[in-house]
């Protein structure tokens, strides 16, 4: 093979690895990885086979739905800033690829973890796929500017996932990880339509900034923020984690809390932008501080 044909085809294998919104996919993997450790008394370690597949089945699936999403948004994508560098609407690939390999993609994680971690794992991975890449992104994205409220139901799902791969169940312990993810999406994505208010109401997407204002959506954001602060004490209210988790959870709800104030009282796109970084640094460091509390024996 020539050289040329290696980096056409290396070229290639990127697009396809570009459609599954990597960075997107790593906070989702993370958190069920979380969701997994958590599953299992301090002390204890999971299967090591059960921990990789689960692993690769989520992150497959979820890199076949944000297939689907680029598939379904590439019209829309295409004259957002922020998204029109995608392979779909640069042409680099095209729709009947993206589908075949969407099809391929999450078909092989749904059979991982089917055969390898457990039945139920595999149907609430499938309940996430069609929530996010049909139900979300076909219905409610376009219809309703609730969109991200009713469809963060299938973003909160991971560590869920995660938990019953290594339980076979679903605890109150795994509905308090969803619940957290669940009132942190709201903030999240409405600090990135604030500033990206133009291209949404270009593209015809009715986000809470475009039908409400901005000045409804900057208290949305603080509101939401501060339920996401309550549901953050919530593990330390159950008695599933120590004193460390908790303040860690209060120092930074109370930035993320600082960030919502600030927008509402002295909104800027600049500022809208850092809070949309933070709520990511945020969601991470809450879940790693989660697993840290979880093992090391003076958080209790």
């Amino acid at each position: 093979m020539t050289a040329t044909a290696l980096r056409a085809k290396s070229h290639l294998l990127r697009q396809f690895y570009e459609l599954t919104k990597p960075r997107v996919v790593s906070l989702i993997v993370f958190c069920a990885v979380i969701g997994m450790f958590l599953a299992v008394p301090a002390g204890q370690w999971i299967s090591l086979p059960v921990l990789l597949a689960a692993t690769a089945g989520i992150a497959l699936v979820a890199g076949a739905a944000a297939a689907v999403n680029c598939l379904i948004e590439q019209k829309i994508d295409a004259v957002m800033a922020r998204t029109r560098a995608r392979p779909l609407p640069r042409g680099e690939l095209t729709s009947l690829q993206t589908l075949v390999f969407a099809g391929l993609v999450g078909g092989i994680g749904l059979w991982l973890l089917y055969d390898f971690v457990n039945p139920l794992t595999m149907w609430l991975t499938l309940g996430t796929f069609v929530g996010y890449a049909i139900v979300y992104t076909v219905v409610l994205k376009p219809l309703t500017p609730q969109n991200i409220v009713i469809g963060g139901a299938s973003g909160a799902m991971p560590p869920v996932l995660g938990w019953a791969a290594v339980t076979g169940d679903i605890g109150t312990e795994a509905l308090l990880l969803f619940l957290i993810i669940f009132a942190w999406t709201p903030p999240h994505f409405w600090a990135l339509a604030l500033y990206r208010t133009q291209e949404y109401a270009k593209a015809g997407l009715p986000m809470l900034p475009v039908t409400h204002g901005r000045k409804y959506t900057q208290l949305q954001v603080l509101l939401y923020t501060l339920i996401l602060f309550a549901c953050s004490l919530l593990p330390f209210g159950y008695g599933m984690s120590g004193w460390l988790y908790l303040a860690a959870a209060v120092v930074l709800g109370g930035i993320f809390i600082a960030y919502a104030v600030g927008l509402y009282v002295r909104y800027s796109d600049a500022l809208a932008r850092r809070t949309f970084r933070y709520s990511i640094v945020y969601l991470a460091l809450v879940f790693a501080v989660l697993l840290i509390d979880h093992y090391v024996p003076f958080s209790v």
